[in-house]
């Protein structure tokens, strides 16, 4: 896709992901983006885990007294819980 005229590259739409989602890319890098979309397998894969990345983090924040799933690491459980109660953000 290097060779193709006005086509950005995997690294260039990365770094356009989180404008795309907040609606602050300019009208011709979105559709640069868009257009990159439609053609990068990768890009739309990463876009994908991207989306459910935010909506994994939105909802951990519904119900914060929920119980943790069982299928969270518990070393993980440990490490935010050390980072929390140290005051390091």
């Amino acid at each position: 896709m290097k060779n193709m005229p006005l086509m950005i590259t995997c690294a260039e739409f990365e770094e356009f992901v989180i404008g795309y989602f907040e609606g602050d890319l300019p009208r011709r890098q979105r559709l640069l983006f868009e257009m990159h979309l439609k053609m990068c397998r990768s890009c739309r894969a990463y876009l994908q885990a991207y989306r459910r990345s935010i909506e994994l983090g939105k909802s951990a924040f519904r119900h914060p007294d929920a119980p943790v799933p069982d299928d969270v690491p518990e070393d993980l459980v440990r490490a935010i819980l050390d980072v929390q109660s140290s005051g390091r953000r």
